[in-house]
């Protein structure tokens, strides 16, 4: 396992092993020891959630705040997505900054978002399937979030506004102001 910073604070690019042959790969997706030995300060993760989406599905800006926040360990096993971190902690040197990752089936690559942090991503396949190991449990009344669109944030999402997908919650998110 190899771990890359970000030019955000705290959140990290995780590459697992993945060892090919003939007959195809083999991944080690997660080690909680050896994660824990390169992350000491990383809580346990306690959930995985999994979601599939089509092509042009966007999902966030979320988070928890406060002492639900949740840390998420992020990949992508089937398809392609441009997974997006926000820094939202105020006292950060890297607040309302961003970080953008594509994640696939095919990279194996992985996005530790921290606490404090909005998520979300978009599907850039036409299908894929996204896995996320999280260490808080969920809570619907700790969440939080903001419109993808934000225009203090201008995210690029790379997808055509036209192809973009929003869940009825997503669309009602707010802005910065």
């Amino acid at each position: 396992m190899k771990i890359i910073d970000t030019p955000l604070l705290d959140c990290k690019i995780i590459e697992p092993a993945v060892f090919k042959d003939a007959r195809g790969k083999f991944c080690i997706a997660y080690d909680s020891f050896a994660f824990a030995k390169v992350l000491p300060q990383q809580a346990p993760f306690i959930t995985i959630n999994e979601s599939t989406s089509s092509y042009g599905v966007l999902r966030g800006l979320h988070m928890q705040k406060e002492d639900a926040g949740q840390a998420k360990l992020v990949r992508c096993i089937q398809g392609r997505i441009l997974d997006v971190a926000v820094d939202f902690r105020p006292e950060s040197p890297t607040y309302l900054q961003h970080f953008t990752l594509e994640l696939s089936g095919d990279n194996h690559k992985q996005l530790l978002v921290p606490r404090g942090f909005l998520h979300g991503f978009s599907v850039l396949s036409e299908t894929a399937i996204v896995n996320y190991q999280i260490d808080n449990t969920y809570q619907p009344e700790m969440e939080v979030g903001l419109r993808y669109d934000d225009p203090k944030l201008n995210i690029d999402w790379q997808l055509p506004k036209e192809d973009i997908i929003l869940s009825e919650k997503d669309e009602k998110l707010e802005i910065l102001h």
